[in-house]
């Protein structure tokens, strides 16, 4: 248990300290759209660059990832459809809400909990991997295909996206840069690591100040808060176990991995695009801190059953 703790203590900290800026008013009223376009325009990109430059995607290439990714993908086509058909989401919601049901917090909360449970971070490295190659375009995408209506300009805009969009662009630069087996400069990789560095603490101190202005959810809100993170805490990580266990064969310490990396909470990248995209933010808002707040309890049994 106490391992667990260790990882998601700096997230609450920061959070709080969020909270405790904006309920105050430290920093002054735009400060949470500043932090949050920051983090999404300059600090992500920065990380995703980095990371993905210094990646081996051969190391997708094993059962574990394909395990996490079809959990991923199953949880994250479900909570598409719950949003659409039961909550009647439009589009680019529909994406944010797959996202917070499915969408794992692998960097600043992954990371820690592999150090402290797993003492390997290879498998979550990986993971995260997967995520930023695959699952991040596909929302993207998806967010663009409701947002820029203009059916015509869809295509040359999709095309466009690595243009337009500094997270897909950070990525594909990264993937380029990993493909051709250079290594980047320091005079290069320098800024990029400071300014790396800082993307997931704005975004948390993004996400505490929000929860100043929360508002009460109504039932039907609740109820779908409720669904998606009982998809992200509970349903993803038994399908995993599931999987891994009696469709791949797997067991012991790999198997202990996948579910641990499964049952991670949402990341607060969902609530930073919906904020960059002017969507509603409770939702994600909410899924992140609930799922969190819970995942302490899911993730140490799973380190019991499992560990």
């Amino acid at each position: 248990m106490n391992s667990v703790l260790s990882g998601f203590l700096p997230i609450w900290i920061i959070t709080g300290l969020g909270w405790a800026a904006g309920r105050f008013r430290l920093l002054g009223d735009g400060a949470q759209q500043v932090l949050g376009r920051f983090a999404f325009t300059f600090a992500m990109p920065s990380l995703l660059l980095l990371t993905t430059a210094r990646s081996r995607p051969g190391d997708l290439a094993q059962p574990g990832v394909a395990v996490f990714a079809l959990s991923l993908l199953a949880v994250f086509a479900a909570g598409l459809v719950a949003a659409g058909r039961l909550f009647r989401r439009k589009r680019a919601e529909q994406a944010i809400g797959a996202m917070a049901a499915s969408y794992v917090n692998s960097a600043n909360l992954g990371i820690p909990v592999a150090v402290h449970v797993l003492h390997d971070t290879s498998f979550i490295v990986a993971a995260a991997l997967f995520q930023m190659l695959f699952i991040t375009p596909l929302i993207l995408v998806l967010i663009e295909l409701d947002v820029r209506r203009d059916a015509g300009r869809r295509l040359p805009r999709m095309l466009q996206l690595p243009l337009r969009n500094p997270v897909v662009g950070a990525s594909a630069a990264g993937i380029a840069v990993a493909a051709s087996g250079l290594r980047l400069p320091e005079v290069v990789t320098s800024p990029l690591t400071i300014l790396g560095g800082a993307g997931v603490p704005a975004a948390l101190f993004a996400l505490g100040m929000s929860l100043t202005g929360r508002a009460a959810a109504d039932p039907g809100e609740r109820t779908e808060r409720a669904l998606l993170v009982t998809l992200k805490t509970a349903v993803q990580p038994l399908l995993a176990y599931g999987l891994g266990r009696w469709a791949f064969g797997l067991g012991g310490h790999e198997l202990f991995a996948v579910v641990l990396c499964a049952g991670l909470p949402t990341a607060q990248n969902a609530f930073i695009f919906a904020s960059e995209y002017r969507l509603d933010t409770a939702l994600p808002r909410d899924a992140v801190l609930l799922s969190t707040l819970l995942s302490m309890a899911s993730l140490s049994l799973i380190a019991v059953l499992l560990g």
